[in-house]
């Protein structure tokens, strides 16, 4: 269910060496296949807060710009964007208890969750995110979905015996007379190699699993005091069951130039035999109880290593060696490896679980949940889709069953805050979309959740057994801020993602995070108009900072520039250039495009452009797509610019009509190949060609010029009247702060 490689595989080198589009020529036959339908998520945020700018670019903005892309290539009915609030899972209950207790809150938890939402699709908007939609896990109009879909995917993995009950040990605090949800919890990360402090009760803050009794000096977020730990029956994933599949499909991914290193090599740690490893300084206490242990290998330390290596058959045999070593006083930390993930909890904020798979009263862990949530939403897409068509008048019986059942549940559904989709879709059967290999579903997450998309997901996926299509998961690295990790808990909080808009414009935010490679390493972004160091001193000795220095240049506006400047000028020229003028009777001002061939070396250079941004986008290679874009506005700015220059020194009306259409061509198809990363300008220009939008960017014309593309409009060249451009007019403006 993988696509094709490339065909030869040549890479737009062109582009990277910073050399001519014809230096390494590109041809039509290597471009890439593309599904049929696509399915783009993006990573969810906890319904605890709003979001920070890491949020929108380091994850929403990508999923966005590939999401606008797909529908631009493969048509809008063709893909659905779905993300939303991840509105269980202890963040969200220990934020609304901290609520309740500073604030005095009245309301309920998914009032609470509710507010948070509408805050976090707000500021996506105003960044142009364009989900078909922005949904929560506990709120409608996907919340009785979700629990559908929740009850149908627990009760299919207990069908096919990969879930298990298991008891095992959650912390109890006795003095605040309750159990603790996994946020509740504090301690030190047990993983070898993990130096995070910031553990919870099984899982720390850079992704790591472990069971509760590994956490190293828990302490109650509550009280203060140690907890206890209670046995307690919950069911869990066979996760271990599917390591031979997760090997090989470890290794298939690995050799797919559409997923990143990074993505295969993090599901390699997890494929790891089941180890503890032992400081040397534990080596005579754990000499006295080996005998004592479950069947096990001791690889001893090599070179100058200050620990020592117990492997196991499984994980079972070393879980039961903790008992045994903890009895004896030897501290120990334990290797990556598969261990069954936990389904279910018993916090009352959750999704039911059914009582018929094992356990009674449990609700789902976040987790689970939250992985297959991408699918309720999308159910929700769709069974909005179907309770349209019913209303229009479309028989029932000519719409998918599952659709129109899944409308039933949705009680009154709240008007979107982004713009809901004017179309439905191609087809509103979820599994043409989820369980179908003409389909493809892509997912955009931070890399520190690749365990959790691409392990534990892929299992369950293939448990299932329905045929789920492995999502090709686009993860990219931390998002810094000023060159540290960008985190709501440190001292140098980010900034709020609408507090950026104080300051930039949404598309110059939106090409500056493009620009910054994540899929590659993590990057910082360091926005001037938020950069408080100290830079030198003002004629009276008081320190100058950074925000407030003319010498120093805001990083963030780079990519901005090219917008405001050279994009601008290049879409200007063409409508004004055709514009009708009085006291000019200039035979190309006739107000509409002008017909003629562009130049051969226009055709070709635009043809290459358009193969090389085509080829970066199918390996996710967004930065290197924008360099596409920017080397051909550049070349086509300088072209206008000597051509009509030359033009009007020697008056010659049809040099000028030539460099015209050359520049009308190369407009066009930068226009579409910027689309997703820029939205709202491309759109305004897209406007100005009076040209329906769906026609004008759709990428079955993209080779066309605009003759032809004339003729499918059934318009003589030449003929085709642009909407009029009023003076000094900018499609792409800058902040007001930075005039």
């Amino acid at each position: 269910n993988r696509p094709q490689p490339r065909a030869g595989g040549t890479r737009a080198m062109s582009v990277l060496a910073k050399e001519p589009f014809m230096a390494h020529e590109l041809s039509r036959d290597q471009r890439p296949s593309w599904p049929r339908r696509a399915i783009v998520t993006a990573g969810m945020p906890y319904g605890n807060k709003g979001l920070h700018f890491g949020h929108v670019g380091g994850v929403f903005v990508p999923a966005d710009f590939y999401a606008r892309f797909l529908r631009d290539r493969l048509g809008r009915e063709n893909v659905i964007f779905v993300s939303g609030t991840d509105c269980y899972g202890s963040p969200i209950m220990e934020g609304f208890r901290k609520r309740r207790e500073a604030d005095g809150y009245k309301k309920h938890i998914s009032d609470y969750v509710r507010e948070n939402h509408d805050s976090q699709e707000t500021d996506l908007a105003s960044f142009g995110v364009s989900c078909d939609l922005y949904a929560g896990s506990a709120l409608e109009p996907a919340a009785h979905i979700h629990e559908r879909v929740t009850s149908e995917i627990i009760r299919r993995l207990h069908e096919k015996g990969a879930l298990e009950k298991r008891s095992t040990k959650q912390f109890y605090d006795p003095k605040a007379g309750q159990f603790l949800n996994g946020r509740q919890v504090l301690g030190h990360c047990p993983i070898q190699g993990c130096k995070s402090e910031k553990a919870y009760a099984d899982e720390c803050d850079l992704g790591h699993q472990f069971e509760p009794e590994e956490l190293i000096a828990p302490k109650s977020a509550l009280t203060g005091e140690t907890p206890e730990l209670v046995p307690v029956d919950n069911l869990y994933f066979d996760l271990p069951a599917y390591l031979g599949y997760l090997k090989d499909y470890t290794k298939q991914i690995e050799a797919d130039p559409t997923v990143r290193s990074v993505v295969s090599k993090t599901m390699e740690e997890w494929l790891n035999p089941a180890q503890l490893y032992i400081q040397n300084k534990f080596r005579e206490a754990f000499d006295a109880i080996e005998g004592e242990l479950p069947a096990h290998t001791v690889i001893e330390p090599e070179g100058n290593k200050s620990s020592f290596t117990v492997a196991f058959p499984s994980w079972r045999e070393r879980d039961e060696a903790h008992e045994v070593l903890n009895r004896g006083g030897v501290r120990f930390r334990s290797g990556k490896a598969l261990v069954p993930f936990r389904i279910t909890g018993n916090v009352e904020w959750g999704v039911p679980v059914p009582n018929d798979c094992g356990c009674t009263d449990l609700t789902c862990w976040v987790w689970p949940e939250s992985l297959w949530a991408p699918i309720s939403f999308s159910r929700t897409v769709l069974a909005r889709d179907a309770a349209k068509l019913e209303a229009a008048g479309v028989a029932p019986a000519t719409l998918p069953a599952s659709a129109l059942s899944d409308a039933q549940l949705m009680d009154e559904v709240p008007p979107m805050i982004m713009d809901e989709p004017a179309y439905t879709h191609s087809t509103l059967d979820w599994r043409d979309w989820w369980a179908s290999e003409d389909a493809r579903v892509y997912q955009f997450i931070g890399q520190d959740n690749i365990y959790f998309y691409c392990v534990a997901q892929s299992g369950m996926w293939k448990a299932l057994d329905w045929n789920m299509q492995q999502s090709c998961v686009a993860a990219n690295y931390h998002i810094l801020y000023m060159g540290k990790k960008a985190s709501s808990s440190s001292q140098t909080p980010p900034p709020l993602a609408h507090e950026m808009l104080e300051h930039y414009t949404p598309e110059q935010l939106r090409s500056h995070w493009l620009s910054l490679g994540l899929g590659e390493k993590p990057v910082s972004f360091s926005p001037k108009a938020f950069d408080t160091r100290e830079t030198g001193k003002d004629k009276d000795g008081n320190p100058v900072l950074a925000r407030d220095d003319k010498r120093v240049i805001d990083p963030a506006l780079k990519e901005g520039a090219l917008l405001t400047g050279v994009f601008n000028r290049l879409a200007r020229s063409c409508f004004y250039g055709v514009a009708k003028k009085d006291g000019d009777e200039a035979a190309y001002r006739t107000g509409c495009i002008p017909a003629g061939a562009p130049s051969a070396e226009v055709l070709a250079e635009t043809e290459q452009a358009i193969l090389a941004f085509e080829q970066a986008m199918y390996t996710f290679e967004f930065h290197h797509a924008q360099l596409v874009c920017d080397e051909l506005l550049r070349a086509a700015n300088k072209r206008w610019s000597d051509a009509s220059k030359a033009a009007k020194n020697q008056g010659d009306d049809d040099a000028m009509a030539q460099a015209l259409i050359d520049a009308f061509h190369q407009l066009r198809a930068v226009t579409v190949l910027m689309h997703g990363i820029v939205p709202a300008g491309c759109d305004l220009i897209c406007e100005h060609f009076a040209i329906d939008p769906k026609v004008f960017f759709s990428w079955d014309n993209i080779f066309m010029t605009c003759d032809e593309l004339c003729a499918l409009l059934d318009e003589e060249p030449g003929s085709h009247r642009i909407k009029e451009l009023p003076p000094r007019f900018d499609f792409f403006q800058k902040h007001e702060s930075q005039y």
